[in-house]
């Protein structure tokens, strides 16, 4: 028995020595400057420590705990020990941030622990700031679609602090963007696009207080089409309305509907689209409505608007339209200069009754061309028709007169045509025949054409300037029993005027005699 409680002294003992010096429980409190920090030592059980040294940070130490009623205290008075032998420090401060080792005495042992007091304070002052931006009186920020912006995220933190710059979109899923560990951040956002818009947040988190501050801004996109707002109307009655919408903006514009000629408003609203009433009696010929946009993501200067200059219908076609009876034709009209678009429709006879699709009548409309066939024709079908466009500013018509032919009246036309063809061909046949043998007629006549075809007049034109021949010999006689006699003429010298003369005369008694002897000759030239 004394050998046994000889050894459990000696391990006790042991137990005592080790633990002055190797602490029994190790553990972190933090606190922020101004705070109260309460440090353990022994908390195990339900023993109450008689007696708690603590040394502060190995600077100075304080003694207290249960046997020490007043709860001693060092002479700032900031730190006093507890009677369960906590230590507690009043007004934190930063120079308080350290290692505290302390010791319980308790019935059987003494109990040594060590608390680190941790000084930590912020995250303090976080912001976020962008540009360039505007801002709008609610504190939202806007920037345009494919602009780039800037983000700065800034916080206070002690002893350290981590910096994180997130996003949060339209589905509500936050991703960060970048992250540090310094005192502030920057980030770059280039060709920002309307999927950008959403919350942008600067979180700043302490790592010793683990204290966590978020600062967050609403970023929206604006954009605008590059297309000019749409213009359309329809008819109410006796009144006009006119539809303007510009889609594809964020967001929505201001659009104003405005007499051009008077520059009077006549409809202005912040909208999508914007709808203007008139009645029919207030438009004129040549009047121009005009919707015009106003949007903060349009350039300076940059136009986005659609206008209506109303004009009436003008239908234009053929007047005058021809058919055989039993078959078919088709009446043309097109009207393209009427605005807003008319109304057109087919009507026939002077009361204008309309014409309707039925096994008579086929109305088709192609774009602007207007058609009307018409099968089976009759005598009956013969009459004016109308092709009627109508518009608010008023109608317009355009008459066409349809004239049905009898097909029996056909085969009388085409043989007065083959007759009128064979006379004016004969007569041209004659005329050339005529013209061709001219000379023949202005020398003897129709009658001497044909049997005087052999003489010949030759007349001769010397280079030479020879002698005239004073003989003119005659040529033998042909088949016919004609005679044929050659004259040939030769220039004369200028100077032999005399012997001219008395040739002459030679020819002259030859040319008598020829023509008493043979009075069928015919010259020819």
């Amino acid at each position: 028995m004394s050998a046994t409680a000889l050894v459990l002294l000696c391990l006790c003992a042991r137990a005592a020595v080790s633990g002055d010096e190797s602490p029994e429980s190790d553990s972190v409190v933090a606190a922020a400057p101004g705070d109260i920090a309460l440090l353990p030592c022994y908390s195990a059980g339900n023993v109450t420590p008689t007696d708690t040294r603590w040394d502060l940070r190995g600077v100075r130490n304080v003694t207290g705990g249960a046997s020490s009623p007043l709860n001693a205290s060092d002479s700032s008075g900031r730190v006093a020990v507890l009677p369960d032998g906590s230590l507690r420090i009043r007004a934190v401060e930063r120079a308080d941030d350290g290692v505290y080792l302390c010791a319980s005495a308790l019935p059987s042992n003494t109990f040594h622990a060590r608390v680190q007091l941790q000084v930590a304070h912020g995250p303090d002052n976080v912001s976020i700031a962008i540009d360039p931006v505007a801002v709008l009186p609610n504190g939202t920020f806007t920037t345009v679609r494919g602009s780039s912006i800037y983000f700065n995220c800034d916080g206070n933190s002690y002893p350290s602090q981590e910096l994180t710059l997130s996003f949060t979109g339209l589905t509500n899923v936050s991703a960060s963007l970048v992250n540090n560990t310094r005192k502030s951040l920057e980030y770059r956002l280039e060709d920002i696009q309307p999927s950008a818009q959403g919350n942008y947040s600067c979180i700043a988190h302490n790592p010793v207080s683990n204290q966590r501050v978020s600062k967050s801004v609403e970023v929206l996109v604006y954009y605008a089409s590059d297309r000019h707002p749409e213009c359309m109307w329809t008819l109410d009655s006796t009144f006009v309305i006119f539809h303007c919408s510009w889609l594809g903006v964020y967001p929505a514009p201001l659009l104003n509907w405005t007499d051009v000629s008077s520059g009077r408003v006549l409809a202005s609203n912040v909208t999508n689209s914007l709808v203007l009433k008139m009645n029919s009696s207030l438009l004129r010929e040549g009047q121009t409505l005009r919707c015009a946009s106003q949007h903060q993501a349009l350039h300076k200067g940059a136009d986005r608007s659609c206008t209506f200059t109303l004009k009436t219908p003008f239908p234009t076609g053929e007047p005058l339209a021809t058919a055989l009876d039993g078959t078919s034709v088709t009446l043309d009209c097109s009207e393209t200069t009427s605005t807003p678009p008319a109304a057109t429709t087919w009507r026939k006879g002077l009361k204008r009754e309309l014409i309707i699709n039925d096994s008579k009548y086929t109305v088709t409309a192609e774009g602007p061309l207007f058609t009307l066939t018409i099968v089976n024709i009759t005598k009956e079908d013969e009459g004016v028709y109308f092709c009627h466009s109508e518009n608010p500013l008023g109608p317009r018509e355009l008459e066409v007169y349809l004239t049905v032919k009898s097909s029996s009246a056909y085969p009388g036309a085409v043989i007065g045509l083959f007759i009128a063809v064979l006379i004016v061909g004969s007569a041209i046949i004659i005329a050339k025949t005529v013209y061709s043998s001219r000379h023949k007629i202005c020398l003897g006549g129709f009658g001497r054409m044909e049997e005087d075809r052999g003489d010949v007049l030759s007349l001769v034109e010397s280079d030479d300037e020879e002698i005239f021949q004073a003989t003119v010999p005659r040529l033998p006689p042909v088949s016919n029993g004609c005679q044929t006699t050659l004259v040939e003429i030769h220039r004369i010298p200028s100077t032999d005027h005399e012997e001219a003369e008395t040739v002459d005369d030679t020819i002259q008694q030859q040319d008598n005699t020829a023509k008493t002897e043979e009075p069928e000759d015919l010259v020819t030239l």
